[in-house]
């Protein structure tokens, strides 16, 4: 558990908030890619997922590797909006909300699933799930004045 805390302690930092949306996503995509789908380098410390949803503007499918927290029945997830606590939504909840049909790689397996954007108490219950999963949402929360979007995905 200590590994788990030190990382959590790490990843609230603005510092980490800063450099992590650079290089991440950029390992995950990488790594995910070379191991066909087998490995995604952040799941190692939470459970993550590659969504692909197609871009709000574009129209183009967009591939992003995300943390997310599995729901009991293995049917949905939960993504979270943090942005690693930085001031804008990042650009893949404004494409959920666009076009709610996306897919996702769980565990190397591709599932198309339906995104609904989190509102009022079912919005509550998550986050205090969420805040017990991985407690440094509430520093990025507490870092930005916008309400961090949280969407489940349930598999179609």
């Amino acid at each position: 558990m200590i590994g788990v805390r030190v990382v959590q302690r790490v990843s609230s930092t603005r510092t980490f908030a800063k450099i992590a949306p650079h290089v991440i996503p950029a390992l995950d995509r990488a790594v995910h890619r070379l191991t066909r789908g087998k490995v995604l380098l952040s799941a190692q410390m939470l459970p993550g997922v590659i969504l692909t949803a197609t871009g709000a503007r574009s129209g183009q499918p967009r591939r992003t590797p995300l943390a997310c927290m599995p729901e009991a029945g293995g049917r949905s997830w939960i993504l979270v909006g943090s942005n690693f606590g930085r001031t804008g939504h990042p650009a893949w909840t404004a494409n959920l909300l666009a076009r709610p049909d996306a897919e996702i790689n769980w565990k190397g397996t591709d599932v198309p699933v339906t995104a609904r954007l989190l509102e009022g108490e079912d919005r509550a219950a998550v986050w205090t799930e969420l805040l017990t999963f991985w407690p440094p949402y509430a520093t990025y929360q507490a870092r930005v004045d916008r309400e961090i979007r949280l969407f489940r995905l349930t598999a179609r």
